[in-house]
């Protein structure tokens, strides 16, 4: 199959989504979270960016994040720095929910959904302007080592007190040394979210 017949295939698959979709989706603007296969996050960023200019999209498709943390892990020996996703399986993506947005962010390759979709090709819903904040704010916060004085085990709730997810609660699921396991209700949904143990504290 040639690069020119499958453009083809691709435009007119397009026109067709977005004539049966017409009057479903509303405009709209704002960030919202698409849901990937956990470790084609990096792909799916590269491949939208694509699709974008392909589409003449870029001024409908603002911005693609995938919240990051730098750790301090063991590498081959060696302490070293590294860039971990905070969220994974999911991306950030700051648009304007026009129907052709909608369609070339929803049918990029690796891409599963939109969070807060209810079907049927509804709108999804936006995260709202406190919690985008939080996250990119998040995403640089500084570490701070405390020693820890309360009991840690699988079950356990626990209060986040730093990082991305700071103020979030929820039961610890996975323990595995210094790193844990949380889930927390993220995106509407439980989120299994991956900590340091000084990033957690015991309820009051």
């Amino acid at each position: 199959m040639t690069d020119a017949f499958e453009a083809n295939i691709d435009n007119t698959e397009f026109t067709e989504e977005t004539e049966q979709s017409e009057q479903i989706i509303n405009f709209d603007q704002g960030w919202f979270v698409i849901q990937t296969y956990s470790g084609y996050e990096n792909k799916v960023k590269e491949n939208l960016l694509e699709r974008a200019q392909t589409y003449n999209m870029t001024d409908n498709i603002l911005r693609i994040e995938i919240p990051t943390e730098t750790v301090e892990k063991e590498v081959n020996g060696k302490r070293k720095e590294v860039d971990e996703n905070l969220f994974p399986g999911y991306v950030l993506v700051e648009m304007n929910m026009t129907d052709e947005a909608w369609f070339v962010v929803r049918n990029t390759p690796n891409v599963t959904g939109f969070v807060g979709s209810h079907g049927n090709r509804s709108k999804p819903t936006p995260l709202f302007e406190e919690e985008i904040q939080e996250i990119l704010q998040g995403m640089g916060a500084e570490k701070v080592v405390r020693e820890i004085n309360f009991d840690i085990y699988v079950g356990k709730r626990v209060k986040i007190i730093d990082g991305a997810f700071a103020g979030f609660e929820g039961p610890i699921t996975e323990i595995n040394g210094d790193k844990l396991k949380v889930i927390v209700d993220m995106f509407g949904r439980e989120t299994p979210v991956e900590l340091d143990v000084q990033q957690i504290d015991e309820l009051g």
